[in-house]
């Protein structure tokens, strides 16, 4: 009898892809003799490596070796050639949509997600607005095993043991967490103007949690674009608090293993968000054109912790990749740094 081995599909954005690990986990555990061989972009391999013995992964660079339809040949060949049974689009774009079509052709079993659109337009919707839950990432990507035949129950905790990760593999500079400090993770930046806190409040949370919490080390993650690095590495200089951590780490896995020893991260509508809710970490997050009622919140966040301002116009974009309607970003701007470092304060009393 043919060993079932499905292929799962997720190449991007970073975040999506962490949020299919809860599932994929799910899935490993649930179903112990089945194969699994996740397919994404190289950069994910750390979220997937060590999760579970019947979990394979596959690295894809679709924008260099298999761009176009000629490398998506010859990566559909290559996949072929692995004798799976079945195939999960949790992606459904035009790259795994033509993979899924040569899969079909070839008279496989093949499923992919379900974007709810139609429920996600009335949420964004200026006139007639519903602000009802969409089914998270999570349902989604299981809805789409359900259908393959593999229903499971999502249960997952974290990538790492109770302990967290590994703290010795990180350089000495990040040491050995004190049973006196706070270790507070912020993720200041997003992809888009209309999901990232302004700067200058956010200097002021820092401010607020080094106040508060004088003994307290601030790791600073992100900061990859542009002017971005600029701010992280002056914060860096301003406040003996605050280390980049991801200049000094320049690696996933070891950000991963830090997160995991944080109290609490601050992170926008991002996929730091999605890192730190790999690790168990509590995150306190900043929404302002997006919501969570489009089904983008972290595994296993507590809904109070996410900082958002209820006004007419919110949300106006599913991803956060429109303009402001308004012209002032008001749902970002008039959250104040109080309102965030007060959400930390809870999170670091529940930690004690």
């Amino acid at each position: 009898m043919k060993t079932e081995h499905i292929l799962i599909i997720r190449f991007f954005a970073i975040g999506d892809v962490a949020m299919t690990v809860p599932v994929i986990y799910s899935l490993a555990t649930q179903y112990p003799n089945l194969r699994i061989t996740v397919l994404s972009r190289p950069f994910a391999k750390p979220f997937f490596e060590n999760i579970a013995p019947n979990v394979s992964f596959m690295g894809a660079d679709v924008k260099g070796e298999y761009s176009g339809i000629k490398g998506l040949n010859t990566l559909y060949r290559r996949l072929i050639a692995k004798q799976f049974t079945c195939v999960a689009d949790f992606h459904q774009v035009l790259r795994s949509n033509y993979l899924r079509l040569r899969f079909n052709m070839s008279h496989f079993r093949v499923e992919h997600i379900n974007k709810h659109r139609e429920g996600r337009k009335k949420l964004i919707a200026q006139d007639g607005k519903k602000l009802i839950q969409q089914p998270t990432e999570t349902q989604n990507y299981a809805d789409v095993l359900r259908k393959l035949g593999y229903p499971i129950q999502v249960k997952f905790t974290s990538l790492f043991p109770p302990e967290g990760g590994n703290i010795r593999l990180l350089p000495e500079s990040i040491g050995v967490k004190k049973g006196f400090q706070q270790w507070i993770g912020i993720a200041p930046f997003a992809a888009h103007v209309s999901k990232t806190y302004p700067l200058e409040s956010m200097e002021k949370v820092i401010q607020l949690l080094i106040h508060r919490h004088p003994s307290c080390r601030i790791f600073l993650f992100g900061g990859k674009r542009g002017n971005e690095k600029k701010y992280m590495d002056n914060w860096n200089k301003k406040y003996p608090s605050c280390i980049n951590a991801s200049g000094l780490l320049q690696s996933l896995d070891k950000e991963l293993i830090l997160m995991s020893h944080l109290d609490v991260m601050i992170s926008m509508d991002s996929a730091n968000m999605h890192l730190a809710s790999l690790v168990n970490i509590p995150v306190v997050s900043i929404w302002g054109a997006t919501h969570p009622y489009a089904g983008f919140m972290g595994w296993g966040q507590n809904p109070d912790n996410a900082i958002q301002l209820n006004l007419p116009c919110r949300p106006c974009s599913i991803y956060g990749n429109k303009s402001c309607l308004r012209g002032d970003y008001a749902c970002l701007i008039n959250i104040s740094p109080k309102m965030i470092a007060d959400r930390v304060d809870i999170n670091l009393q529940r930690k004690k």
